[in-house]
């Protein structure tokens, strides 16, 4: 026993190891699941209440799934970082192929304070349900925080343009996004934010991949501001923007008279405004191959040298690069560098699309409409309950960027302040989009008198989750795993969303 802790009489340590009992029960019968690893990791005593995550993970009986190596098992698992540091991590998101859960890892020691194993216990299986109300009040909370600090940069801009200070260089560029701004609780947008918020913790070039409006540039936005060059500049280029002739000129700047028209004063490039913060290459699949050759060199070198200029100059950018193009397949083509594509491809991150996180498309309606309110000055138009199950069972090739469109027309073509599906179905129609008829419930009963809006919020949310449930399983024929997939979820998840709703 350590020194420093009292000696119990007989009695104090009896009622001690019934406390822990008691405890230890209390946790297995009361929590989702739980498991005990001895000190090598591997797996000893598995409760009941986790038999249930067992085929998600592929294994039919208890006996089967112990005597494993924990992190062979259990994919994305800390429990070996809990034996090796002996310090517990008490609340946790984990997510593998079983869900996505709220979990809590505690190490057993002897008295002598050595690690002997530890408990693994699934506090919620169902988080982005469980705890919705917290998560979207602290995403309130934080788009007010936003709004805040966007407000004070906007007053510090306008008090150095009128003479509080000077400007230099087109003026310090700044990120907009926060990752509450990056709007969902499923498990794929849980996901990404969470290895975003791991790669802003690195230096490394990050390489954002995923479908045109998934969300990349606000990613790139949100990884800045929680980089330690959060305070350095912001400075985005759009590759396919600009003409191939002025690429370079953009990118590395033009000295002095460097060609007849030029600036006599020269002009600095992107990388150079960067200095010191982080630099977004947006659709990087689309530059140029003799480009990609200087770029490659900037990034592995630091420096820079101007057109028209045999001076270089050196830079400090972290540098963000995105693509809603196949980059392998550009490598194998032979239109994109191979040794610039491992360059950029340090730190992978593909942004599902929308259809991967159809729980999230109210979260996003709703923020959206309120976002095209502000800007238009009007009240948002209301969705009924069939309207928004139509949004959510949509392919939305276009991803958020077509979701908020079709929200724009349907506020601007509205007379009304309530719209219903149909009202959706003819905006979809207009726009080249055939809406998915399966997503389309009947409309919601009225009750007494009043709307079935009237309701409480997660009575509402339920029976939507159940109609784009059964509307996945008609759409899939009964096959659960295409259900799944469908709907954005894993099959374990779905698993158990039938089960209640039986």
């Amino acid at each position: 026993m350590p020194p420093t802790e009292s000696v119990l009489p007989p009695d104090a340590s009896s009622m001690l190891a019934l406390a822990a009992r008691s405890m230890f029960h209390l946790f297995s019968s009361m929590s989702q699941g739980m498991f005990l690893v001895d000190r090598a990791g591997t797996i000893v005593w598995v409760n009941e209440g986790y038999r249930r995550f067992l085929p998600a993970l592929g294994f039919s009986s208890i006996d089967e799934f112990q005597g494993h190596p924990v992190e062979e098992v259990i994919p994305n698992t800390q429990m070996r970082r809990v034996l090796e540091t002996g310090e517990p991590i008490l609340v946790d998101l984990l997510t593998n192929k079983a869900g996505t859960f709220v979990v809590s890892r505690i190490p057993l020691r002897q008295e002598d304070g050595q690690t002997i194993g530890a408990i693994g216990i699934v506090l919620f299986d169902q988080p982005e349900t469980t705890l919705k109300p917290l998560i979207e009040k602290f995403a309130l909370l934080q788009r007010d925080l936003d709004d805040a600090r966007r407000e004070l940069a906007s007053q510090r801009s306008r008090a150095l343009l009128h003479g509080d200070g000077g400007v230099g260089g087109g003026g310090q560029r700044r990120a907009k996004y926060t990752f509450a701004s990056f709007i969902g609780t499923s498990a794929a947008a849980l996901e990404v934010k969470r290895h975003a918020r791991r790669a802003a913790q690195s230096s490394s070039p990050v390489l954002l991949l995923g479908e045109t409006g998934t969300g990349k540039e606000l990613l790139a936005h949100a990884i800045h501001l929680a980089s330690a060059r959060a305070r350095g500049p912001f400075v985005s280029l759009n590759i396919a923007a600009v003409p191939d002739t002025l690429l370079e000129a953009e990118f590395f700047g033009v000295s002095p008279g460097a060609y007849t028209g030029a600036d006599r004063r020269g002009r600095d490039g992107k990388f150079k405004l960067a200095d010191g913060g982080t630099l977004f290459l947006d659709e990087i699949g689309d530059m140029p191959a003799a480009l990609q050759a200087k770029l490659l060199r900037a990034l592995q070198e630091g420096e820079i040298e101007p057109l028209g200029s045999n001076r270089l100059v050196p830079f400090d950018a972290r540098v963000i690069a995105a693509t809603s193009r196949d980059l392998p397949a550009l490598v194998r083509q032979g239109r994109f560098r191979e040794d610039l594509y491992y360059r950029l491809n340090v730190l992978p991150l593909k942004l599902p699309p929308l259809r991967e996180r159809r729980g999230d498309i109210p979260a996003l309606v709703e923020a959206l409409s309120e976002d095209l309110a502000q800007r238009s000055g009007e009240a948002p138009p209301e969705l009924t309950p069939d309207a928004l199950a139509l949004l959510a069972g949509q392919h939305w090739r276009g991803n958020i960027r077509e979701l908020r469109n079709v929200l724009e027309q349907l506020a601007m073509r509205s007379d009304s302040q309530r719209v219903d599906a149909a009202e959706v179905r003819r905006v979809l129609a207009e726009t080249g989009v055939a809406a998915i008829a399966a997503a389309a419930p009947e409309p919601l009963p009225e009750r007494e008198g009043h709307a079935a809006l009237l309701r409480p919020m997660a009575e509402q949310v339920a029976e939507l989750e159940a109609r784009a449930i059964a509307a996945a399983m008609a759409e899939t024929g009964g096959n659960k795993l295409a259900a799944a997939r469908l709907l954005g979820i894993s099959r374990a998840t779905l698993y158990g969303r039938l089960q209640h709703n039986t």
